[in-house]
């Protein structure tokens, strides 16, 4: 049953408002002794022409004969739910038994698109500590809109074209070894990427002719498009290793190059539609009166850009997706980059520019500071996984040498550690690695709620066989077990939360507060126990918490070991 609709659905037949509006109203208060739901009733003031006191007092004589309510208290202008214990846990944990790792799964996007724009690491450059936002974000998202029923549509927007295609053809040209990179890959275009701008510092003209060399791109030359795509080659092998141990797939790697070919028909339009000016040579859509600078669509030697491609790509996008929502997770300073993309839609005549989204994020770093891969201050992605790796096999060792898959242990609690760490916290906040804080197993943390789901399997083990159709759910009712259903009954609501608000960090913060609460239950309710009843019932309250900590952790992009 789901408690709170049906809730709403009897406060709607005693008001003039709709489920809906009152679903929004309804609150879970902070502890359990002001209820397990509280409506404010503030809002129904002016309809209702009294006051909140006066209504939520009216409503408490009016709701008092619904079966799966204890009680109701009026507390000012807040009405205070309490439900019966025994209904509500044998619900939720019948629920969980028979929906499995499918608990919490809604169908609000059945038969809609979703398209999720994440990761898109630069071609030649490597794949860094700053690109782990956009990544574990994204795919996320990309894994609770699932949930929700949406078909989700990962693309990676490769960086795949642009003036540093042709920064690194002249770098290649000027101190490039075919053999070298070859053999180094990533590591060595880099190098000679940073030589070039540092080089370029001394000789501006070398950032002309690596426009020259861009142009000579778009216009087919075979040498240029040659050396591009072995760049791409070379990248591709080192983006896709990192993928596959952070355990990411995307529906579709489409680069900016996937729409050159689309681009005249865009400036065609924009053309058609009396939006492109003429700036200093360069075409541009002018958004003054929106209080943005210009948009910059040509330049002035007939470059295409960022807002170019970006414009054919959304429109790409719509004609073959038809997406409810596309929603680009990229960091915070592309803010007016795609509030001028958004704009640009809209003067096309597009009413779907609405539909467009992006999710900012803010920044990654170390110790040292900001990353940057034009200084070649970077941090390895795959440094930083392998770091990770290494200081929990290192755990791993002291705490429980005998563990049997501790290479397979270390890698899944290593990296879970870096995704959990990074979804924390509300994605616009900076994130800043301490090892000590983040490889905890006693704090908020990745080990620590994978964890919790070992110390639940263990005692599954156990315990033996659970008799799923003869639970005695009266046991349940003790205060650590129903703070303990409560937070399992609100998990679905957690995952739409996380979804609408394109927040991650509400579900790991969920998923701590169950693991907190399981633990608490572990340590004060002995499962392992001689009556048979309390045993049965006990362990299947740890199934359920089990079950639903592991597809949680999943939904991140984690996996949880069987034993650590």
């Amino acid at each position: 049953m789901n408690f709170k609709e049906e809730l709403c659905k009897k406060i709607a037949d005693n008001t003039n408002f709709s489920v809906d509006d009152i679903y929004k109203l309804i609150e879970v208060p902070p502890n359990i002794e002001m209820g397990d739901f509280s409506l404010p009733c503030f809002k129904f003031a002016k309809n209702l022409g009294k006051s909140p006191q006066i209504i939520a007092s009216e409503l408490a004589q009016k709701l008092n004969d619904i079966d799966f309510i204890d009680q109701i208290k009026t507390a000012g202008p807040y009405l205070n739910f309490y439900l019966n214990k025994e209904i509500f846990c044998t619900s939720t944990i019948k629920e969980i038994i028979k929906e499995g790792e499918n608990f919490g799964h809604s169908n609000i996007g059945k038969g809609k698109n979703v398209v999720i724009d994440f990761s898109s690491p630069n071609i030649a450059k490597p794949f860094h500590v700053g690109h782990l936002r956009s990544t574990v974000i994204g795919n996320a998202l990309y894994n609770i809109y699932n949930f929700m029923g949406y078909n989700s549509i990962g693309v990676n927007h490769l960086g795949d074209w642009g003036t540093q295609f042709g920064k690194l053809i002249v770098a290649y040209k000027l101190w490039g070894d075919k053999k070298v990179i070859e053999e180094k890959g990533i590591e060595e275009l880099n190098r000679i990427y940073v030589k070039f701008h540092s080089e370029a510092e001394k000789d501006p003209s070398l950032n002309d002719e690596a426009r020259h060399w861009l142009v000579k791109m778009e216009d087919g030359d075979k040498e240029a498009l040659d050396l591009w795509r072995w760049f791409n080659e070379i990248s591709m092998i080192e983006f896709e290793r990192i993928y596959k141990r952070l355990n990411i797939k995307f529906d579709y790697y489409t680069g900016e190059s996937f729409y050159n070919d689309k681009i005249n028909n865009v400036l065609k339009e924009l053309e058609e539609k009396g939006i492109l000016e003429e700036s200093n040579k360069a075409k541009i859509v002018n958004l003054e009166e929106y209080n943005m600078p210009p948009c910059l669509i040509l330049r002035s030697d007939g470059g295409t850009l960022y807002h170019t491609r970006d414009i054919a790509t959304a429109l790409y996008r719509k004609n073959t997706y038809d997406f409810e929502k596309c929603i680009y997770v990229t960091a915070i300073d592309q803010i007016l980059h795609f509030k001028q993309l958004f704009k640009v839609i809209e003067l096309m005549g597009y009413d779907w520019y609405k539909d467009l989204v992006h999710v900012p994020f803010g920044l990654v770093s170390l110790e040292s500071g900001k990353l940057s891969t034009r200084k070649g201050n970077v941090v390895l992605m795959e440094e930083l996984l392998n770091e990770a790796v290494l200081k929990t096999k290192s755990i791993i060792e002291e705490k429980n040498p005998n563990l049997e898959n501790k290479d397979l242990v270390s890698e899944q609690v290593g990296i879970g550690a870096i995704i959990f760490n990074d979804l924390y916290n509300s994605r616009i906040k900076d994130v800043v690695f301490s090892w000590d804080r983040m490889l905890n197993f006693e704090g908020e943390t990745g080990p620590y709620v994978q964890y919790s789901c070992v110390r639940a399997n263990s005692v599954l083990e156990k315990g033996g066989e659970i008799d799923f159709n003869n639970i005695d759910f009266s046991i349940l009712t003790d205060d650590a077990s129903i703070q303990i259903i409560k937070l399992l009954y609100n998990y679905k609501d957690k995952i739409i939360e996380a979804g609408n608000k394109y927040e991650p960090f509400i579900l790991t913060r969920h998923l701590v507060n169950i693991a907190q609460s399981f633990n608490k239950f572990y340590h004060d309710n002995p499962i392992i126990v001689s009556c048979e009843k309390t045993k049965n019932a006990r362990l299947a309250l740890v199934y359920c918490v089990k079950t639903v900590l592991e597809k949680g952790l999943s939904l991140l992009g984690i996996s949880t070991p069987n034993k650590m």
